[in-house]
C-alpha cells in the first residue's frame, strides 16, 4: 500500500457511511488510485452503492464484491467485464439525460475525482462531464490532485473539495491504430458532406482519424469526446475557434495541446456540450459524424454491443444524431460494410436500438452512400439494400 492509498483510505473512512452512494468521476481523468482504498472502505462500511461513469480502461483494484450495488450510467471498455459478469448494471441513458439521473434517483452522497490545482482553486482537468453539475449542486468532492494532468476545464473553482493526496501520472492515454483502407474510402465519401465553417462532431478511433484527415475546409469542433484528430486540424490550420467537448480522450499529444486552455474551456459540462437546443440552433450547421457496430434494414443503429457483449456505450450518439437531424446540419452514420466477414447491415439488430432510424440522414460505407432524407420506410429499406450491394449513391 503506497502513501496515497493509506492516506486516502483513512480519509475515506470518515467520508463513506454505511449505505451511502458514491460516484466515481469518469473519462480519462478517472481517479484509478482511489478505487482500491474505496473498495476496502466500502467492504468495512457495508451497504455502499457505487455509481460509475465512463471507464476508458480496466480498474483492477476495484472490488465489485465490496459494494451492495454497482451501476454505470455510461459504460466503456473498462466497465465491460463488470457488465458482462453482471456485477454491474448498465443504466440505458443518452448522455444528455445523465445529469438528471444523478440529480434524482442516483444522486450520490460523495463524488471521487481527479482535480488540477490552479492559483484560484481546484478544477477538473481532462473532463467536466456530469461531475461539474454535481459539485455545483452541493455534492462533496473528494479528490486526488494530479500534478501532471492537463488543465483544460473552464468555469469557476470547485466549491467543496477534500484533497486525499497527490499523483504524478498523466490521465489514462489511448493510442489509436492507423486507419484501414476501408476507413479511408469511407472518409473520402464523407468529406464532401462537410461544408466550410460547419461544426463537426466525431468520436475517437481509426475511422474518426481518417474522416478528419480527409477534410480540406475549416471547421469548428463541437463534440462529446475530444480526440487526437483535433490537434491534426489545428496543425493544418483548419480548426476554427475553440473546440468544445465534455472530456479529452487520446494520447499525451492531445493532453499537451489542451493544457492551459481554461479561459474559454476546451472541456465543459454535459449540460452545455449535449444541449440539443443549442446544438441544433447554432448559426453554423452541425455535421454529426457517428459510427456504428451495425445497422438494420430500417436504418436503426446499434453501438452498444452484439450477442450479449458490452463492447460499446450509448454515450452522446443519439444526442448528436438527433440535434443534427433536427437542425440545418446532417446526421451521418459511417461504417464498414463488413466486420469479420459478416455484413454490418442486418435484418435484426444483435443488440439494442441506440439511435432510431428517423435520426439518421445519410449512411456511408466503403461501398458508397445512401441519402435517406425525405424517403418513406420502404424507400429507405431499398436504398440501404442497394448500398450494401455496392451501388455508389444508392438511392433508386
Amino acid at each position: 500500500m503506497n502513501d496515497v492509498d493509506s492516506t486516502a483510505e483513512r480519509a475515506l473512512g470518515d467520508l463513506v457511511r454505511p449505505g451511502s452512494r458514491v460516484a466515481v468521476a469518469d473519462a480519462c481523468g478517472l481517479p484509478y488510485v482511489l478505487t482500491g482504498p474505496l473498495s476496502r472502505v466500502a467492504a468495512r462500511a457495508g451497504g455502499v452503492r457505487l455509481v460509475l461513469g465512463w471507464i476508458p480502461g480496466p480498474a483492477p483494484d476495484l472490488d465489485p464484491d465490496a459494494f451492495a450495488d454497482i451501476r454505470t450510467v455510461v459504460g466503456g471498455p473498462g466497465a465491460r467485464g463488470l457488465i458482462e459478469s453482471r456485477a454491474a448494471h448498465r443504466v440505458p441513458a443518452r448522455l444528455s439525460a445523465v445529469p438528471a439521473l444523478l440529480a434524482g434517483p442516483l444522486r450520490p452522497d460523495l463524488l471521487l475525482a481527479t482535480v488540477v490545482e490552479h492559483p484560484d482553486g481546484y478544477r477538473f482537468g481532462a473532463e467536466s462531464s456530469w461531475m461539474r453539475g454535481l459539485a455545483e449542486d452541493g455534492v462533496p468532492v473528494a479528490a486526488v490532485v494530479a500534478r501532471d494532468a492537463p488543465g483544460a476545464e473552464g468555469g469557476a473553482p470547485l466549491p467543496d473539495v477534500t484533497v486525499l493526496g497527490e499523483t504524478e501520472g498523466r490521465p489514462f492515454t489511448v493510442d489509436t491504430p492507423p486507419p484501414t483502407e476501408a476507413d479511408r474510402r469511407i472518409a473520402e465519401r464523407v468529406a464532401p458532406l462537410v461544408p466550410a465553417g460547419a461544426r463537426i462532431q466525431f468520436g475517437p478511433g481509426r475511422l474518426a482519424t481518417a474522416l478528419v484527415a480527409a477534410l480540406d475546409v475549416g471547421v469548428h469542433v463541437d463534440s462529446g469526446l475530444l480526440a487526437d484528430p483535433v490537434v491534426d486540424l489545428a496543425e493544418r490550420g483548419l480548426l476554427l475557434g475553440t473546440p468544445s467537448a465534455t472530456a479529452l480522450h487520446g494520447s499525451r499529444r492531445l493532453y499537451d495541446w489542451a493544457d492551459g486552455r481554461t479561459e474559454q474551456g476546451v472541456v465543459r459540462p454535459i449540460e452545455y456540450t449535449h444541449d440539443l437546443s443549442r446544438l441544433s440552433t447554432a448559426p453554423s450547421p452541425l455535421i454529426a459524424l457517428n459510427t456504428a457496430l451495425e445497422i438494420d434494414v430500417h436504418g436503426q443503429v446499434n453501438v452498444e454491443g452484439v450477442a450479449g457483449s458490452a463492447a460499446g456505450m450509448i454515450g452522446g450518439h443519439p444526442d448528436f444524431a438527433a440535434a443534427a437531424a433536427r437542425g440545418p446540419g446532417l446526421s451521418v452514420i459511417a461504417l464498414a460494410s463488413e466486420h469479420r466477414g459478416r455484413p454490418t447491415l442486418v435484418e435484426r439488430l444483435g443488440g439494442p436500438v441506440t439511435t432510431p432510424s428517423h435520426d439518421v440522414d445519410v449512411v456511408v460505407t466503403d461501398r458508397g452512400s445512401a441519402d435517406l432524407r425525405g424517403l418513406g420506410r420502404e424507400e429507405r429499406e431499398r436504398a440501404l439494400a442497394a448500398l450494401w450491394r455496392g451501388a455508389v449513391g444508392a438511392n433508386e
